[in-house]
């Protein structure tokens, strides 16, 4: 049997494997959202996760990517006997907690609807509406700090400015299988291809409007939590 000490330290790294745990659909940490409502580790390492969404009608295919993907950031860590996510009131939770308690994908929880593969397909498409967002507040924040678009364009990965947005893109760029090497393009359209100077505008317009629906649908979520759990108003408590 691990110690309580052990128990304790366990329960940290927890936390801290559960921050790279992203929403899908608002591209932040489920733990930022505070959508983490606690976090249980008993002397053995079993692992007890319960998570809360901002309504009972969440889409169930997000709600199963987030806790699987608990489930499966937790799975290795050391001290980690076992682990079990528990999504609450969710209108689809009993089939979702089922699924996830067999070890089962998707199709386990809803036997005939979405296959595995075309959930993964949904996760792609968000993430690469993600990068766009992210990679334009870069992108923007250089040209008003007075660099031509040229300039811009004629960057590699190696000359980003190392803020959040930009570590955060090539994140995603590496989860979609795009170049992330010193010697890429800064700046790539979803696809990978570089973004060149006759389309930038347009890219840019696009981008703003990825990037609009990211902080409105975000803006929505936590307010909907917060009204429905009754949390202080304060976006930066989370779980610890």
């Amino acid at each position: 049997m691990t110690s309580s000490v052990s128990a304790a330290s366990t329960r940290v790294r927890v936390l801290a494997a559960l921050d790279r745990v992203i929403d899908p659909e608002l591209d932040e940490p489920i733990t930022s959202l505070r959508f983490v409502r606690s976090v249980e580790v008993d002397p053995d390492g079993d692992v007890r996760i319960a998570l809360r969404l901002p309504t009972p009608q969440c889409a169930p295919n997000f709600a199963f990517l987030m806790a699987a993907d608990a489930r499966n950031v937790v799975r290795p860590l050391p001290g980690v006997r076992q682990v079990s996510v528990l999504l609450e009131d969710h209108y689809t939770g009993d089939e979702i907690n089922g699924a996830l308690g067999r070890g089962e994908g998707f199709t386990g929880a809803f036997p005939g609807e979405t296959e595995d593969d075309e959930l993964e397909a949904l996760r792609e498409l968000f993430q690469r509406k993600a990068l766009i967002a992210r990679q334009s507040t870069i992108c923007e924040a250089l040209l008003r700090e007075g660099a031509t678009p040229e300039q811009v364009l004629a960057m590699r990965v190696r000359d980003l400015p190392d803020r959040p947005e930009a570590r955060r893109g090539l994140e995603l760029r590496a989860a979609l299988g795009l170049d992330t090497g010193s010697d890429a393009p800064a700046f790539v359209l979803a696809t990978g291809e570089p973004v060149v100077v006759d389309q930038l505008q347009r890219w840019l317009r696009m981008a703003r409007l990825v990037r609009t629906s990211l902080e409105a649908n975000g803006g929505i979520c936590r307010s909907l939590l917060q009204a429905r759990h009754n949390l202080a108003d304060d976006p930066e408590e989370v779980l610890r």
